[in-house]
């Protein structure tokens, strides 16, 4: 049965879509004075190239246009991804870190990501054993976000639970000449992009995007200092080669406020938990990336990709212990797309090598009071993978695609230790060597009833090794299996004209070796285990629409997000078939707004997400909400917008997400990362072109 929350979100959907009448509503015009908006290059496709793919997948996914967010602060991935079918996105302490899940990928992670493959421009941003870092991004610099769910991925190589994110970037030909942009509100909420972007003579093109974000934060110890800077430049080498380069550098400094009760989340969610200050904990990263892709047409239907990457980050990470990483991390991809005929038929066939490599320099020190003091331990980790892939669709009717695909990967993930000498077999030492090894198939149908409306089917395996941060960190056994998983899945998309828009999966996953992470104590120390069996079941909806009801120039404009979550032990010996904990059953957000014929919008906002265990006994658990906001947005002539976006107006006091323990035993524990409070955020964005 639907929790209240998840049925009173329905229930405003269903009356926004009550409303829409099916008369002839035109689609809202923005002016940006882009040069070539729609502009496709063989490097970056442009967006409708992307909603295309997405139509030839059998499969949830979606893609969404950066201009539906930019209408409202852009602070975290919650703010660019809350719309989008399928993803929980929720931050921490209102931070840019957050746990990311796609059908209970990295369930328990709240930090330092895993289980998704995150891509810029089809290149991937994720360290070598897998793991990821939600500052390596700035949605506000993204042309538009796609969103690969589960083995959907597949053309991209990925086989993790999750799927795939990729932020496609703005160039020189589709973007602003100069764009600015400040953001502004409370708690010390700042936010700054200033963008370039322009052709040159000789086939050349650049973009240059340059940020910078702090904050004081909703709680005490939670400042947050940011700056990125991203840029590409390319040329078109000839008639069939087109190459890109790419740039992007992050310097990040956090403040970690910690995990709170729930008494004192419904006293004083602002609290910071007392151990966190009195060891100045941070998460504080430095990052550095270049890579290229470059695209060979290989005449009219078929062409090479060829995609090289290196990335150096620097961690200083005060916590219960000091961490101070050095990663350096490289990797190729060779990609090769083809479009002809197949036995008198349609066919697409995608296929892919991909190795990639990491050297991690690890060092433990005790905290005091935020610096190093002795050192506790030193390694070397070191990460390898090659993945190869290859994906065929081939219509066996013009309005049936059938899709058969495969990836196998070879990981290994070293560990040498320098603290203690000795070898793996010395039970002091902390030096291990594993390898995994596995092919992952897929089959699905695309079905395209018509030409609004679509459905699909597929059955998949995924495979996940896991990171470092499962296998390392001084506590043994350090032999956690790789995380496998058989997913069937089955949906619809389409639209019928605009006064509704939908995209609707029910999936069912049966994995095996869950990587599930459990807090030791209040203070951020966890342990990673293997799950024997569990279950992942889900509804993933996304609805919007637009009508004008009342023969006005203005509109109704609507759209909401739901997530129904099934997850579960599966014949566990010691939790049998009991839910897992942390992540809600039942989640939703909408907005319901109305378009004025200027362009100004006024909206209704509301999110909500049911109770949960914040423990594998389910003896204790976080409490449910529904939060609620106003927004409001609109053009000052043709180059200048600006936004009001006001959020939690009542002040609820809630947990945006928690900590796990094994047993609480049925006692309030320091595991609840309380949401922000109210907030009022204010922003101009001006945009010039000659």
């Amino acid at each position: 049965m639907l929790r209240p929350s998840f049925a009173a979100f329905a229930a405003l959907a269903g009356a926004a879509a009550a409303q829409t009448a099916p008369a002839p509503v035109l689609p809202p015009v923005v002016v940006t004075a882009q040069k070539h908006p729609d502009a496709s290059t063989p490097t970056q496709p442009d967006l409708p190239t992307a909603r295309a793919r997405i139509e030839l997948t059998p499969g949830g996914a979606g893609v969404a246009d950066a201009e539906s967010y930019r209408e409202g602060r852009v602070s975290t991935l919650s703010d660019a991804l809350g719309y989008a079918p399928g993803v929980s996105v929720q931050p921490r302490f209102g931070a840019e870190e957050a746990r990311v899940s796609v059908r209970g990928s990295g369930l328990q992670r709240t930090f330092h990501g895993r289980g998704l493959k995150l891509m810029q421009d089809g290149v991937p941003l994720n360290l070598a054993d897998g793991s990821f870092d939600f500052q390596a991004i700035e949605p506000l610099t993204a042309r538009y976000v796609e969103v690969w769910r589960g083995a959907n991925a597949l053309q991209y190589g990925a086989a993790a639970l999750g799927g795939a994110v990729n932020f496609v970037s703005p160039n020189g030909i589709n973007s602003n000449l100069v764009r600015a942009r400040a953001e502004a509100g409370s708690n010390g909420y700042r936010r700054v992009l200033a963008a370039t972007g322009d052709v040159f003579a000789g086939g050349g093109d650049y973009y240059v995007g340059a940020g910078g974000f702090r904050q004081d934060g909703y709680r005490e110890h939670a400042k947050q200092d940011t700056g990125r800077i991203f840029a590409n430049l390319g040329w078109q080498l000839a008639a069939d080669i087109a190459t890109r380069f790419y740039v992007g550098y992050v310097n990040s400094v956090s403040e970690l406020p910690g995990s709170i009760t729930r008494a004192q989340l419904e006293d004083d969610p602002r609290a910071a938990n007392p151990g966190n200050v009195a060891l100045d904990q941070h998460r504080d990263i430095e990052w550095t990336r270049l890579s290229n892709k470059t695209v060979w047409q290989l005449g009219a239907a078929s062409q090479l990709e060829l995609f090289a990457y290196a990335s150096y980050k620097e961690l200083d990470h005060p916590i219960f212990q000091v961490i101070r990483q050095r990663n350096q991390d490289l990797g190729l991809e060779l990609r090769v797309v083809s479009e002809g005929d197949l036995a008198g038929a349609r066919n697409r066939f995608v296929a892919g090598i991909a190795p990639s490599r990491g050297r991690t320099h690890e060092d433990r020190f005790v905290n005091v009071a935020g610096a190093p003091g002795a050192r506790t331990n030193e390694s070397e980790q070191r990460a390898s993978n090659l993945e190869l892939y290859a994906e065929n669709q081939w219509w066996a009717r013009p309005d049936l695609a059938l899709v058969a695909g495969v990836q196998w990967v070879r990981a290994t993930r070293e560990l040498d230790d320098r603290f203690v000498a000795g070898t793996a077999a010395d039970p002091l030492s902390e030096s291990f060597e594993h390898r995994y090894r596995r092919a992952s198939p897929k089959l699905g149908a695309v079905w395209t009833a018509s030409p609004r409306v679509q459905w699909f089917a597929n059955v998949s395996n995924s495979f996940e090794p896991p990171s470092f941060s499962e296998l390392a960190g001084g506590v043994r056994p350090l032999d956690n299996d790789a995380q496998r998983a058989t997913t069937l899945e089955l949906g619809t998309r389409g639209r019928l004209g605009a006064a509704l828009e939908w995209d609707l999966a029910l999936y069912d996953a049966r994995l095996h070796d869950e990587l599930l992470s459990i807090a030791t104590n209040d203070l951020g120390a966890t342990i990673t285990v293997n799950a024997p069996r569990t279950r992942h079941r889900g509804i993933e909806l996304g609805l919007a629409g637009q009508a004008a009801p009342f023969d006005t120039p203005g509109r109704i404009e609507w759209r909401t997000s739901m997530l129904l979550n099934d997850f579960r032990f599966d014949g566990d010996p010691t939790y049998g078939d009991a839910r897992l904990p942390g992540l809600p059953r039942d989640a939703a957000r909408a907005q319901l707004g109305w378009r004025f014929a200027s362009g100004m919008l006024v909206a209704l906002q509301a999110e909500g997400a049911s109770g949960y265990a914040i423990d594998f006994a389910r003896s204790f658990f976080a409490p449910g909400y529904a939060i609620w906001g106003l927004r409001l947005a609109g053009d000052l002539g043709r180059h200048l917008s600006w936004f009001v976006d006001a959020r939690n107006l009542a002040e609820k006091h809630y947990a945006a997400t928690t900590g796990l323990v094994r047993d609480a035993g049925g006692r309030d524990a320091a595991q609840f990362l309380p949401g922000d409070g109210r907030a009022i955020y204010a922003g101009i964005d001006w945009r010039f072109n000659r």
